[in-house]
């Protein structure tokens, strides 16, 4: 009952999967807010374990390509949200995508689920389905198998989502960013519909409700129709930048244009490219009928000027919730840390190092979290520069995704070409590398209280060769590990003793100088 005495809205049990992305990450405490109960779906749980909402709801393992799986996820379920795809997993995207829909819909229906929600991508009107982008296109094969199924389906269809942490939103933020003057594809003329992220989860939690027989597609969209030029110009209005030059090329092509976007932007090419093929055709909304069931508040839908403010605000205030690179990066190594050389195959490099420290426990932690992003790795600049560079060219994420808080780390968060494995706070912080190597690597750094009661930093290296050629690699990095790893155990003790924390690194503790903007981060 509400405080009325009047009925009060239905307490729904709710499926999320892709929680551990951008906007499944976001989603899961405005459905707890909301009042319903919520189940997480994740081939990792311990990924989601830090996220402040993990202790009100519930979390099991299992994959959406796997039918067992997803019946025992679904028992109990009345609303499924399917916040998953396959991009970026190779040229077998749409197939894996296609089989992991059907399998849901069946396991929804076999459990009496009531309800499917999914979040898809706006296509335009009167254009081929075939001449689509293939993220395009697999977004809208999802959506009609679903609503195919028996199971009533709300499908969601949005163009550019503009929120802190975004793919979108720093695609637009460090293109406007970092280029006064751009040579850009001719795309940037394209018109668009954005929408805010908050309009985005304020949908889809009111598609849980929405009546039985509604069974269709929603168009969902901000009130500002917009070229990329028009968001890029506005950006630079709200970031408080001169205005910028921008020159259109038409020879550049999504695939040059994905190169060019991952050569300036943390957004890797794999990712950059579906998302500059899906601005070759105008994406307007053609509907707003998502209003019956989900009724517009005041000065909702945000227009775009507010929703950027919003995004900006929030990254300069270090409160970006989640981030496009929260989820695992397509390709990259996964394999948690081998505890036994032999399960290892044999072959288990190691470097390791340990020092004393003229500082508490508590300084030499907030070192170690704070590492990475603005404040480097704490050992020659250039060497990790360059080796993030060279990440770039071959496909990789770089060095460039930085931190999703200045500060604190928690399980599954990206850092630079790394991903946090796991942390113990005070003591241990495990990150697993995501560059392209011809193996399995781990950095491990912990604080530690010695048998004299004097305080330690330790450090691990570790590496996992793949074949003879990484053998060869580990042989052939070992004598620059003296510089690297030797400097970064110098340097974090030397930072520790100072006390300087997440936001007192300094040049001397070896930290990678960044641009202007870089070092000021707008989300």
């Amino acid at each position: 009952m509400g405080t009325d005495g009047q009925p009060g809205p239905e307490r729904l049990r709710c499926l999320v999967t892709g929680a551990s992305g951008y906007v499944g990450g976001r989603l899961v405490p405005e459905l707890l807010e909301a009042g319903h109960r919520v189940r997480c779906l994740a081939r990792s749980p311990g990924k989601l374990r830090d996220h402040p909402w993990a202790v009100d709801a519930e979390t099991v393992q299992g994959d959406v390509t796997d039918a067992d799986s997803v019946a025992a996820a679904m028992r109990g379920i009345d609303v499924a949200y399917y916040l998953v795809h396959a991009l970026g997993t190779g040229s077998g995207f749409e197939d894996t995508d296609r089989r992991a829909a059907r399998i849901f819909a069946e396991q929804a229906h076999a459990a009496g689920v009531r309800r499917i929600v999914y979040l898809g991508g706006l296509t335009p009107r009167g254009v081929p389905e075939q001449t689509l982008s293939p993220h395009l296109r697999s977004r809208a094969e999802v959506g009609r198998v679903f609503l195919d199924s028996p199971v009533p389906a709300t499908v969601l269809r949005a163009a550019v989502v503009i929120g802190s942490g975004s793919a979108s939103f720093e695609m637009l933020r460090y293109l406007t960013e970092r280029l006064p003057v751009m040579v850009t594809p001719s795309w940037v003329h394209t018109r668009t519909q954005p929408i805010g992220v908050r309009d985005v989860l304020r949908y889809l939690v009111g598609s849980a409700a929405m009546p039985d027989d509604v069974d269709r597609t929603f168009d969902i969209g901000g009130p500002d129709v917009l070229t990329y030029r028009d968001m890029m110009d506005r950006y630079a209005s709200v970031a408080g930048l001169r205005h910028r030059k921008i020159v259109p090329v038409p020879v550049l092509t999504p695939r040059l244009s994905s190169h060019w976007v991952g050569l300036v932007t943390p957004v890797p090419a794999s990712l950059a490219r579906p998302l500059t093929e899906s601005l070759r055709h105008e994406v307007v909304c053609h509907e707003h009928d998502i209003a019956r069931y989900v009724p517009d508040l005041p000065g909702r839908p945000l227009p775009f000027d507010e929703a950027l403010a919003l995004a900006v605000r929030r990254v300069r205030e270090a409160q970006v919730a989640t981030r496009w690179s929260s989820a695992g990066v397509p390709g990259a190594p996964s394999d948690p840390l081998p505890t036994d050389p032999d399960w290892a195959g044999g072959s288990l490099y190691e470097d390791a190092r340990q020092r004393p420290v003229d500082a508490s426990r508590e300084s030499l932690w907030k070192v170690i979290e704070g590492i990475g992003g603005d404040n480097g790795w704490y050992s020659f600049p250039l060497a990790w520069a360059v080796r993030g560079w060279l990440d770039r060219f071959v496909g990789g994420v770089g060095l460039r995704r930085g931190r999703r808080d200045a500060e604190h780390l928690r399980v599954g968060d990206s850092l630079d070409f790394w991903r946090v494995e796991e942390i113990e706070p005070g003591h241990l912080l495990r990150l697993r590398a995501e560059m392209r190597l011809p193996g399995l690597a781990w950095l491990e750094m912990f604080a530690e209280t010695d048998d004299a009661g004097r305080i330690r930093y330790r450090q691990r290296a570790l590496f996992h060769p793949r074949g003879l050629f990484g053998h060869a690699y580990w042989w052939a990095v070992s004598p620059f590990h003296a510089v690297v790893f030797g400097g970064m155990a110098r340097n974090i003790t030397q930072a520790a003793a100072k006390g300087l924390g997440a936001r007192g690194a300094t040049a001397g503790a070896g930290r990678i100088r960044r641009s202007r903007a870089r070092r000021s981060p707008l989300r």
